[in-house]
């Protein structure tokens, strides 16, 4: 019975792969300049189509990097911003209610021996939500595996959120930003002035999980390896 279970997620999960790639929309998920315009013919409604776009990635653990850049181009520096960490907090919830409540065995049974899920696991239950924190600004591990992963542990769904939001503030809200920026103002020496000003904040953002580890006794060479 467990295999049919099993059997039958997979044939869904593979029936909608098959589904997005006749239709185009998993081209589209990794096609910035048909996204930007695919996002656009929406108007008004683009914000909620782009954030459901988002989401699917996430689910579907495809790179979310250039979904990040569209949102400045399409939306605009600072609503383009807003809406990219907006929605990669929504994804990366989706993908831990995913792991947690809803492909909790299937998950287990591919990835149960990864060393991944197995250092996550292990670092939650060693030091909570400070490793929690450390991974998010410290990218020791992909970021779409951390969504799953994170569902396995003990970790609560709204701490998760939270702490997703948060520590993926500076780094979605900021390339977000420079390339919304960079489309509607061109290269200026101004441009200049804030490439240094977001320097400086991911540099401090990056004393942060130095501290952690610290605090914590925490190896970073080990969890990279």
């Amino acid at each position: 019975m467990k295999f049919v279970k099993i059997g039958l997620i997979a044939a869904v999960i593979a029936a909608l792969l098959f589904v997005a790639q006749q239709t185009g929309i998993l081209a589209l998920l990794t096609d910035v300049e048909g996204l930007q315009s695919w996002i656009a013919s929406f108007g008004a409604m683009g914000y909620v189509v782009y954030a459901l776009v988002y989401i699917v990635a996430c689910v579907l653990m495809l790179p979310g990097s250039a979904l990040t850049i569209v949102a400045g181009i399409a939306f605009g520096p600072v609503a383009g911003g807003l809406l990219a960490l907006l929605s990669a907090t929504l994804g990366a919830t989706a993908a831990f209610i995913v792991a947690r409540f809803l492909l909790r065995n299937v998950i287990l049974s591919k990835f149960g021996d990864n060393p991944i899920f197995k250092k996550i696991d292990d670092g939650v239950a060693q030091n909570g939500t400070s490793f929690l924190i450390l991974t998010r600004l410290v990218p020791v591990f992909p970021f779409s595996l951390q969504n799953f992963a994170y569902g396995l542990t003990g970790i609560n769904l709204m701490t998760y959120s939270l702490v997703s939001l948060v520590t993926m503030a500076p780094g979605a809200f900021i390339f977000a930003y420079m390339a919304g920026d960079i489309a509607t103002n061109g290269v200026s020496p101004m441009l200049l002035v804030k490439f240094a000003a977001a320097g400086l904040v991911l540099f401090g953002v990056s004393l942060i999980p130095k501290y952690i580890a610290k605090k914590k006794g925490i190896d970073m060479k080990t969890l990279a390896e």
